[in-house]
């Protein structure tokens, strides 16, 4: 089943077309595809984090519709593990008012992004939960970690917490919606206030901020 062209797309009214349960139907089925909350420009900063690595396991915090889950997925190498963490509704605050999204359309995008990949794919595992309660149980390095779950300040400098002691040398953190404020830059309070004073002030040791660009910083842990 195609995707719906965008000129056809956009001539749906905005009540229908932002409708969650209509949204998740359509997105499910394939007809339409994820919403992008990532400009290329970040998606240039998680991915070359990701090549600078040479990341065979990452985490992605905030999965959503899974827009930046598949461009991992296209993205790493074969073999390599995506870890996907969402709770899927069950932190109603983690997005804007009216806005949701559906474990079963996301994991059918996700799925149809492994597809096209073949046999020479990631793995995907799927963790249907808080993240910290994810990263409470791990034990295994990782080489990138994707921060882009609850933007408030607690929620950001939680997940933050929880998952970069996890972080190999030379693995990185990515935060997007991180650069209110600065040189070309946009993003949302809690997560730059959390890059602000945990980073740029370096006020974690053996970590620095190593590329920014638009929403997204991405932090290298040294050693």
């Amino acid at each position: 089943m195609a995707i719906l062209p965008q000129s056809l797309r956009s001539l749906t009214p905005a009540a229908l077309r932002d409708s969650p349960r209509l949204r998740s139907l359509a997105l499910g089925l394939g007809l339409i595809p994820p919403r992008q909350m990532h400009s290329e420009s970040d998606l240039g900063v998680l991915l070359g984090a990701a090549g600078v690595a040479r990341a065979r396991r990452v985490v992605e915090v905030g999965v959503y519709e899974g827009a930046s889950a598949v461009a991992l997925v296209g993205a790493l190498s074969e073999g390599s593990e995506l870890h996907l963490v969402d709770p899927f509704g069950a932190h109603p605050d983690a997005l804007p008012s009216g806005w949701g999204a559906s474990e079963w359309a996301t994991r059918r995008t996700v799925a149809r992004a492994l597809a096209a990949r073949g046999t020479d794919r990631p793995r995907v595992s799927w963790h249907v939960a808080l993240s910290h309660d994810v990263a409470a149980g791990w034990s295994e390095p990782i080489d990138l970690v994707f921060i882009d779950g609850d933007h408030s300040e607690a929620g950001c400098e939680l997940d933050w917490d929880s998952w970069h002691p996890h972080v190999a040398p030379g693995g990185f953190v990515v935060f997007h919606d991180a650069r209110a404020g600065q040189h070309r830059g946009r993003g949302l309070p809690g997560p730059t206030a959390v890059v602000d004073r945990r980073l740029r002030a370096g006020a974690t040791a053996d970590w620095e901020v190593a590329v920014e660009m638009d929403r997204t910083v991405a932090v290298q842990r040294l050693r």
